[in-house]
């Protein structure tokens, strides 16, 4: 029995429904996307809850190289879901999804804890979060830059206003779309609220894997039961290093995984474009980060450790009164 690829299953839905009227294309697609995507988690080792722009496709990054070094796999292939497990079955499959966006809210709905899937409630679970003042800069240049048009027509036939990327502008989609910091914030506390009670999660910080990779990265190996020794960590943090990437994804290196090459031209375009913590100040005002600031101390839950967050009209205030040694890097 020869069994289709989750890239091939997902991509043949996209080309035989392109003809279709938009509405009725969008109505397929979801329905056979959101299959495929219960089904993906169904059969991962891991699943991954996540944002875009909060890490995932770096935390994937990594996973796989420890398993190109380990079983001799081509380190052009990313994990997006059986990529790796289909060269060498020793490979898990792993998904990572943000679990709401259309067809990827078929996960959303099976980790509801008011009816739990059966096969979910028994997969470690990780919850990859981000500030989302960092997400929210970083989300409107994926989407305006990035975005593919199938998962655009989507991602805006989901939400109650459609955003014309051509147009919008970066302050206008970070406060008042409809995916924007208030939705970003949403995200975060509903996503704790569904998985607190699951018996097998785990929150992850972008913030932490920044910080410490390979002690984080550790840590998500062991909670899915899966052992490399130090030397095996260290060499996928390397791999998964800023400046490798970035080199990697410019040369073209990668074909697939979600770093494929954009614009070499445009830095923006880059997948791997900054990774840098609190960087959201260098795009905004400090009225307008204030802003942003308060709405996040007001709703964010303190669990994920983001808030209370320094308001920045506060810090302009000191860094002028303290003169230039008294002034804090942006990151």
């Amino acid at each position: 029995m020869v069994l289709v690829a989750d890239g091939i299953k997902k991509w043949s839905t996209i080309v035989a429904t392109a003809p279709l009227p938009a509405g009725l294309r969008v109505a397929v697609r979801r329905h056979f996307l959101s299959r495929l995507e219960l089904g993906k988690a169904h059969r991962a080792g891991l699943v991954i809850i996540g944002h875009p722009k909060s890490g995932n496709t770096w935390l994937r990054t990594m996973i796989s190289h420890l398993y190109h070094a380990r079983h001799g796999i081509p380190d052009s292939l990313v994990i997006k879901s059986d990529e790796l497990a289909r060269r060498n079955a020793a490979v898990p499959r792993f998904t990572a999804t943000n679990g709401i966006y259309s067809y990827e809210g078929s996960v959303g709905d099976a980790l509801d804890p008011d009816s739990p899937d059966p096969i979910l409630q028994n997969k470690p679970i990780i919850l990859l979060a981000r500030n989302p003042l960092d997400i929210a800069v970083s989300w409107y240049i994926q989407f305006t830059k990035r975005q593919s048009a199938h998962k655009q027509e989507l991602i805006n036939h989901f939400i109650d206003h459609p955003i014309d990327r051509k147009t919008i502008q970066r302050w206008d989609f970070v406060r008042h779309s409809d995916i924007g910091l208030p939705f970003l914030i949403d995200f975060l506390n509903e996503w704790h609220r569904k998985l607190s009670s699951h018996p097998r999660f785990m929150l992850v910080r972008y913030e932490d894997l920044r910080a410490k990779p390979a002690e984080t990265l550790k840590r998500i190996m062991d909670h899915m039961g899966e052992t490399f020794s130090d030397a095996e960590i260290e060499e996928a943090v390397a791999f998964g290093s800023f400046d490798n990437l970035r080199k990697l994804e410019s040369e073209g290196h990668f074909k697939q995984g979600g770093l494929s090459r954009r614009n070499v031209q445009d830095p923006e375009t880059f997948k791997v474009r900054r990774a840098k913590v609190g960087g959201y100040r260098d795009y905004f005002t400090p009225e307008q980060s204030a802003e942003l600031e308060t709405l996040m101390n007001e709703r964010l839950s303190p669990v994920f450790g983001y808030t209370p967050v320094t308001l920045a009209t506060e810090k302009a205030s000191s860094s002028a009164e303290q003169g230039p040694c008294g002034q804090e890097a942006a990151g």
